[in-house]
């Protein structure tokens, strides 16, 4: 969607801001010895709290309200009893949802406790990836530009992207247009961004891996080659000068 007024834009920065409490709040509340289960269900006890109706399971009747990605599973991992967090474990929360009409994403992979793995360079990479993306976000830019950059500073820190998974407008629904924000450059894609454009921009960095594909449960993701992939995920309004990150708060990723 692209905002109109200022109904439309106080109702984005209400359902941003309470996604963002609920990815915040539920990565203080991971633990070793919990299972994705419980994590999930303490994600949608938040979302209630907070009048907000999870995307997933609303728009793809996905078996959770949140998607909780462990170690080499890129996304929408699917929160389980027999899922147990450990100590050191790379974890994703993809946390979606739909508020008075409107909706925003927001996702962040984190090491839960001691970096027992070495994968705490990767989890910076792709935060510090995403913040110099959004930064180069204007009305004007071609998406395929932002992509580029994205590629670029992945290599430049020694890691590849996930080439079939990236951003995607949302405002209105989870997914609109542009249906597809890539992670590498292509030089065909002449689409560029508007002036208060909504649209969530996503990194996905990986140690070898550069193609997503699905297990048999039909819902995960994983590497082509295995190893560690992460993501981050940021909904954004775009502007003729700096971008307005709608679920950023501080210390979201403290």
């Amino acid at each position: 969607m692209s905002i109109k007024n200022a109904q439309e834009l106080a109702g984005i920065q209400r359902v941003s801001r309470a996604v963002a409490l609920t990815l915040k709040q539920m990565r203080a509340f991971a633990r070793p010895g919990m299972s994705t289960r419980t994590l999930d269900d303490y994600g949608a006890f938040l979302m209630q709290t907070y009048g907000v109706r999870p995307a997933p399971s609303l728009t793809y009747g996905f078996p959770g309200a949140c998607c909780i990605s462990l170690n080499e599973e890129i996304a929408h991992g699917i929160p389980s009893t027999e899922r147990v967090l450990r100590e050191g474990d790379l974890v994703n929360i993809d946390v979606s949802g739909e508020l008075g009409g409107f909706w925003a994403d927001n996702g962040g992979s984190f090491v839960l406790g001691r970096d027992l793995h070495g994968r705490q360079g990767l989890v910076d990479a792709s935060r510090q990836v995403l913040d110099k993306a959004i930064a180069h976000i204007r009305a004007g830019v071609r998406l395929s530009e932002v992509g580029g950059l994205i590629e670029s500073e992945a290599a430049h820190r020694g890691y590849r992207v996930i080439r079939n998974l990236g951003g995607h407008g949302v405002g209105r629904g989870l997914h609109e247009k542009p249906k597809f924000i890539p992670n590498y450059g292509d030089p065909t894609d002449r689409r560029r961004f508007r002036e208060n454009q909504v649209v969530a921009v996503e990194t996905f960095l990986a140690v070898r891996s550069s193609e997503a594909v699905s297990l048999p449960d039909g819902w995960t993701l994983v590497g082509n080659r295995g190893g560690a992939v992460v993501q981050h995920e940021h909904t954004v309004i775009v502007r003729r000068g700096v971008p307005e990150i709608c679920t950023r708060m501080n210390g979201i990723w403290d």
